[in-house]
C-alpha cells in the first residue's frame, strides 16, 4: 500500500470479503445427516447422463441401500476390526474391507497445528461429523463388487519397512458363479499417489462386462474462520476446460456430468487435494459429481467397459492423489492438477511470484526472508510508477496552505471551493488522480501475491524468526500488526492532509481501523504488508523532501 487510495481499495476488498461470508452464512445452511448416503451408481445414469457403454446399459440393477444414518463415532469403532491399517513413511491409512476402499487417511508430515506437532492432517475419515471417504467398484447387471461388497484380506497391516520402495496391497472378492476380482492398491515411499488396478479372473460360463467407477464422497464442511475465504468443494479437468469449480450450492441445483478423453476429477480444500485420475489411455470416461442430500456430496469418475470373455482375464486401472498440495508432486501426476493449488484469476502471476519466492527460499531456507526480498524486487520493478505517484503527492502537499486559504476564503461554499481548486492545479499544473493510477497498475500484483501467501502449502506452519513460528497463523503477540499501524501513520504523514475535517478525522481511525483488521491475519500477510509500507515510507520521504514538500 503505498497512499490512502491504496487502503481505501484494500478496505472495499475486505468488506467484499465480509459480505460474502455472510451471505454464505445467511444462504447455505449445513443440514444434518437424515438417512445414510444411496450409491450414486445406482441412480447417476438417469441424473448425469453418462450411461455405461455396451449391452447391459439397459437393464442396471438398483444397489442395495440402508435408510440407516452415516456412521456414528460408535459404529466407527466397532468397524475398525474390519479394516487394514496401511503405513508408509508419509501416509498412516485405513482400507474397509467393504468395498475395499480407503477410509481414512492421516498425513504424518502435516501436523493440525504447530503446537501439535504429534496430531496429523486426517485428510480422510468415516467420522460422521468429518465424513470424507474414496469409493470404488465395478458395476455390471450380474454380481459385481461395489463399493458396499465385502473383501477379504491377506492381512490385517502393511508398513513400509527401511529399504522397501512400494508396498502391495491386495483385497480379494469371489462370486458364488466362479468369478474372481482382486483389487490391489500401490503405494510408494515419500509418494502421494495410490496405484489402484483390478485383475477379474471370469469362470462364470458366460461373459462377464463391467465399469469400474471411483468416487469421492464427502459431507459439506463447517463454515472456515476469520477473514480469508479459500475454495472447497469438487473440481473437474477436461480438454478445453481445464479447471472446472463445481461448488456445493451448484450440485444442490443440478448433479453434474460430462465425458471427457483423460482429464480427472477432484475434492480440493485449503491446502489439501483428493484427485482421481483414469488411466490416461485416450479412452473417453464420463466425470461426474451430486448432491445427495444438500449436506452430503461426490464427485468420481465412470471409467471405459471391461469386457472378459469366459475363461479369460482381465485388468483396469487408475491413480488417485491424496496429499498436499505441492506444485512438483501435482505436475508430475496429471496435465493441469498443479491448478488445484488455486490463485484465482490471477493464476498468470502468482505462479511466477512463488516460483521467484521459491527460489529465493532454496538461497534462504526460510519463507518469512524469502517474502520479505520478494517484495524488495516487487518494489524494484514497480519504483518509477511509485516514485510518480509519490511526486504527485508530494506536489498537492506543497499546495496545501494554499488549499487552506481557499477553504478559508469560501467557507461552506463547496462549489465555489471545488471550482478555485480546479483552477488551482491546472495552474500549477497537477494531476490530483496522479497518484492513485500508478497505484491502480500495481493492485493486481499486489493482490497476486496476496493468494500466493494464502494458498501455498509450503508457508502453512513454516517459521521465520523470533515470535512467528507460523507465518500462516496470526501474530501471537500483535507486533506485526501494530508495525504496521504505525507504518500506515507515518505514511499518512507524508500524503497531503485532507481539506474536509470530516474526512480528515476518518483518515485518522484508518490506522486503528487496519491494526484492529491484520490482527487477526496470517502473520506471512502482514510481513508483507509492513515491509512493503516500510520501502514505500522511505520512497515517499526521499521524494518528498527533494521536492521541498516536507
Amino acid at each position: 500500500m503505498d497512499n490512502l487510495k491504496t487502503y481505501l481499495i484494500f478496505g472495499l476488498l475486505i468488506v467484499s470479503l465480509l459480505l460474502w461470508q455472510a451471505w454464505q452464512t445467511d444462504y447455505v445452511q449445513p443440514q444434518k445427516l437424515a438417512q445414510e448416503n444411496k450409491d450414486l451408481m445406482s441412480d447417476v445414469p438417469n441424473a448425469d447422463g453418462v450411461k455405461p457403454q455396451g449391452q447391459h446399459q439397459q437393464d442396471l440393477p438398483d444397489l442395495p441401500t440402508s435408510p440407516d444414518s452415516l456412521p456414528t463415532k460408535e459404529q466407527d469403532a466397532a468397524s475398525d476390526a474390519n479394516k487394514i491399517h496401511v503405513k508408509t513413511d508419509i501416509i498412516d491409512l485405513y482400507i474397509s474391507t467393504q468395498g475395499a476402499d480407503i477410509h481414512n487417511l492421516a498425513l504424518l508430515n502435516y501436523p493440525v497445528e504447530s503446537t501439535r506437532p504429534n496430531v496429523p492432517v486426517q485428510l480422510l475419515s468415516d467420522k460422521s461429523d468429518e465424513f470424507f471417504v474414496v469409493q470404488s467398484g465395478l458395476r455390471s447387471n450380474v454380481a459385481a463388487p461395489t463399493h458396499y461388497d465385502q473383501y477379504t484380506a491377506e492381512q490385517a497391516q502393511y508398513e513400509l519397512s527401511d529399504g522397501q520402495d512400494s508396498i502391495a496391497v491386495p483385497l480379494h472378492w469371489q462370486s458364488a458363479n466362479g468369478l474372481k476380482v482382486t483389487k490391489t492398491y500401490h503405494f510408494k515411499r515419500n509418494s502421494y499417489l495410490v496405484d489402484v488396478d483390478y485383475l477379474i479372473e471370469n469362470e462364470s460360463g458366460q461373459q462377464f462386462t463391467a465399469y469400474p467407477y471411483s468416487q469421492f464422497n464427502r459431507t459439506r464442511p463447517p463454515k472456515a474462520s476469520g477473514f480469508i475465504y479459500t475454495y472447497t468443494g469438487a473440481v473437474f479437468s477436461s480438454k478445453g476446460n481445464e479447471y472446472e469449480k463445481v461448488k456445493f450450492d451448484d450440485l444442490d441445483d443440478a448433479a453434474f456430468s460430462q465425458k471427457a478423453m483423460n482429464g480427472w476429477t477432484a475434492m480440493i480444500q485449503h491446502y489439501f487435494v483428493a484427485a482421481l485420475i483414469p488411466d490416461q489411455n485416450n479412452q473417453e470416461n464420463g466425470f461426474y459429481g451430486k448432491s445427495l442430500n444438500k449436506n452430503n456430496y461426490t464427485a468420481g469418475a465412470k471409467m471405459a467397459d471391461i469386457n472378459v470373455a469366459n475363461g479369460a482375464t482381465a485388468t483396469a486401472k487408475y491413480s488417485m492423489y491424496l496429499g498436499p498440495k505441492e506444485h512438483k508432486r501435482l505436475e508430475a501426476v496429471a496435465n493441469n492438477l498443479d491448478l488445484t493449488v488455486d490463485y484465482g484469476i490471477l493464476t498468470i502471476i502468482s505462479q511466477p511470484l512463488f516460483t521467484i519466492m521459491e527460489w529465493i527460499h532454496k538461497l534462504t531456507n526460510n519463507w518469512g526472508w524469502s517474502i520479505v526480498f520478494l517484495t524488495i524486487l516487487i518494489k524494484l520493478v514497480f519504483y518509477k510508477l511509485s516514485a510518480k505517484s509519490y511526486k504527485s503527492m508530494a506536489s498537492m502537499r506543497k499546495l496545501t496552505p494554499k488549499l487552506a486559504s481557499l477553504k478559508e476564503r469560501y467557507g461552506d461554499d463547496k462549489p465555489a471551493f471545488n471550482k478555485a481548486m480546479m483552477d488551482l492545479y491546472r495552474t500549477e499544473k497537477i494531476n490530483p488522480l496522479g497518484g492513485c493510477l500508478p497505484i491502480l497498475v500495481q493492485m493486481p500484483v499486489f493482490l497476486a501475491f496476496y493468494w500466493v501467501l494464502v494458498e501455498s502449502i509450503e508457508l502453512r506452519q513454516a517459521p521465520f524468526i523470533l515470535w512467528i513460528q507460523d507465518l500462516t497463523a496470526m501474530d501471537p503477540y500483535f507486533v506485526l500488526p501494530v508495525l504496521f499501524g504505525l507504518s500506515m501513520f507515518f505514511q499518512q504523514k507524508l500524503n497531503p492532509a485532507p481539506q474536509d475535517p470530516a474526512q480528515a478525522m476518518v483518515m485518522k481511525a484508518f490506522p486503528i481501523i487496519f491494526t484492529v483488521f491484520f490482527a487477526f491475519f496470517p502473520s506471512g500477510l502482514v510481513l508483507y504488508w509492513v515491509v512493503n509500507n516500510t520501502l514505500s515510507i522511505a520512497q515517499q520521504w526521499n521524494i518528498t523532501r527533494k521536492l521541498g514538500a516536507l
